[in-house]
């Protein structure tokens, strides 16, 4: 028996793009957000550096449209950056007038920051915690809106889809029932999927449950071999990894090895404002040259700037007993951004009809083979906004607006599921074998553990087991692993954040193209 729940739109995750599609919906029927933590839990309130916009004296759209697609690598959509690029300062100007307080210098200018790859000053910040002001923000915007309902704990675990439309989801709730919501447009707001690998940046929700979900259901992905890898994560042995700011480099911190010799430069003539794809690249390089760690140090800036600009990035350090203005931080690299996902429109539509995706879990090719830094939160928010106009233009569905007796359908939970594979292994398989540098030899190995595992998974269900929340963690980790797998093997050259050392070049003839999976036929 499932209990069912509908609304007019349904949006599951909580973060960026989520909320800002839920602010152009409440004028337009009932919104039923679902988000499988707490609201805040997702990977907007983590984005220390800012966002960026063309918004300065010395800006355009042109200009940051360039950046980004240099960044890109040769494989950014034109028309989704053109979108991301011009309508963005229109997205922050909104935010601004509904209360994000960015920082501002002694004139009351904003104080916009330059991070790596960008050309000029361009992006905002709140401080060094720019995500959880927007969200902030957001959130305010929909405190207490009539429209709207959060139902948070609830995993969202399989698509409703009837004549080849997504009519909604079946997730599986705190008490652990499964429950069906139905609603005539379905956007996924999932985020990320860094906990694929065992060294992440991301918060331990980002498990690519949007991308398994919609691959699973039939939708198209696309570019999931490119995986961004920041290159300064806080790497103190037996210490959580936490996200060192590119914002840092910007202002003037350095990368030095341990003999205390910048070395960025050695590698990428850019030096250490170079895109992150090259800068972890680097990183890893030098270590491997020298067989020691390297460092990001701000040892030359004055330490009460550095302690009042990035107070929370201070504060990190201060748990571990590092002072961020005065000692040498070990960093490395870690896995921090999905540029590929499930592929939309640049209206967030999905090839499958009434299924909309925006955000990091969402593929309109705007990031190309790498994204530049501070266009991930302009993305959640202007592709965001831009799913939530067109999901109102979706049929008005039949279905009633209240709670409706449970029905008869067969459940995907059940007795308990024995998985073939543990988390910490597909996590360490991921790091070692589809990381910052990749091979044949390495992807294969990986597939064929994956492969197995999910046939192992298979059999299973085939023989009705079902799945709990944790276990449905799992298998979105073991499917989105295989699909970056799949996809990694597949491109027989190196271009942006996805680098074979078997296959080194650039290669524009064969390889300057994007490429798509779907399910097939027989796998569903």
């Amino acid at each position: 028996m499932i209990e069912r729940l509908s609304a007019d739109y349904l949006i599951i995750g909580s973060g960026i793009a989520g909320l800002r599609a839920a602010a152009e919906l409440v004028s337009h029927g009932r919104v039923l957000i679902l988000t499988k933590s707490d609201p805040a839990a997702g990977s907007t309130g983590y984005a220390q550096g800012g966002i960026a916009a063309a918004v300065g004296e010395d800006d355009s759209p042109e200009l940051h449209a360039t950046d980004t697609l240099v960044a890109g690598d040769g494989l950014c959509d034109e028309a989704a950056v053109e979108v991301l690029v011009t309508e963005g300062p229109r997205y922050v100007r909104e935010l601004i007038d509904w209360g994000a307080a960015f920082d501002r210098d002694e004139s009351g200018a904003l104080d916009l920051a330059r991070e790596g790859a960008h050309s000029v000053r361009r992006v905002l910040h709140a401080h060094d915690a720019t995500g959880r002001e927007i969200a902030r923000v957001l959130a305010a915007r929909l405190q207490g809106h009539p429209a709207l309902t959060i139902v948070d704990h609830a995993t969202a675990v399989q698509a409703v889809v009837e004549q080849g439309a997504v009519r909604g989801v079946r997730f599986i709730d705190r008490r652990g029932a499964l429950v069906e919501a139905r609603a005539r447009a379905t956007l996924l707001a999932t985020g990320g999927a860094g906990q694929v690998f065992a060294e992440t940046t991301n918060p331990t929700v980002a498990t690519g449950d949007g991308v398994a979900f919609a691959y699973l259901a039939g939708a198209r992905v696309a570019d999931l071999e490119f995986v961004q890898f920041h290159p300064t994560v806080l790497a103190v042995p037996g210490e959580p990894r936490y996200l060192l700011s590119e914002a840092l480099r910007g202002e003037g911190a350095r990368l030095v090895n341990d003999a205390g010799e910048p070395f960025v430069a050695r590698y990428d003539s850019r030096g250490d404002l170079a895109s992150r794809d090259r800068v972890s690249q680097a990183i890893v390089l030098e270590m491997r040259r020298t067989g020691r760690p390297v460092y990001l140090t701000l040892q030359h800036l004055a330490p009460d700037y550095v302690h009042r600009r990035f107070p929370a990035i201070a504060e990190l350090c201060a748990r571990v007993g590092l002072d961020l203005a005065r000692d040498r931080l070990p960093v490395g690299p870690a896995a921090h951004y999905l540029m590929g996902g499930v592929v939309t429109d640049l209206e967030g539509r999905t090839s499958l009809p009434g299924l909309f995706a925006a955000g990091e879990v969402a593929c309109t090719g705007v990031h190309g083979a790498n994204r530049l830094a501070s266009n991930s939160l302009l993305e959640g928010l202007v592709f965001g906004g831009r799913a939530g106009r067109a999901m109102t233009a979706c049929e008005v569905s039949d279905w009633p607006v209240e709670r409706t007796p449970a029905i008869e359908d067969p459940p995907p939970t059940g007795p308990a599921c024995r998985l073939p594979i543990d988390e910490v292994s597909i996590r360490r398989l991921m790091w070692d074998q589809a990381g910052v540098f990749r091979t044949s030899e390495g992807l294969d190995a990986a597939a064929r553990v994956l492969e197995g595992a999910l046939d192992e998974l298979a059999a299973e269900r085939a023989r009705g087991a079902g799945l709990s929340p944790g276990t449905w963690r799992t298998t979105s980790l073991l499917v989105v692993g295989r699909l970056i797998v799949r996809a990694a093997a597949r491109r027989l050259e190196s271009r942006g954040a996805h680098r074979r050392t078997d296959y080194p070049e650039r290669d524009d003839l064969h390889w300057k193209r994007r490429c798509f999976d779907e399910r097939s036929r027989d796998e569903r």
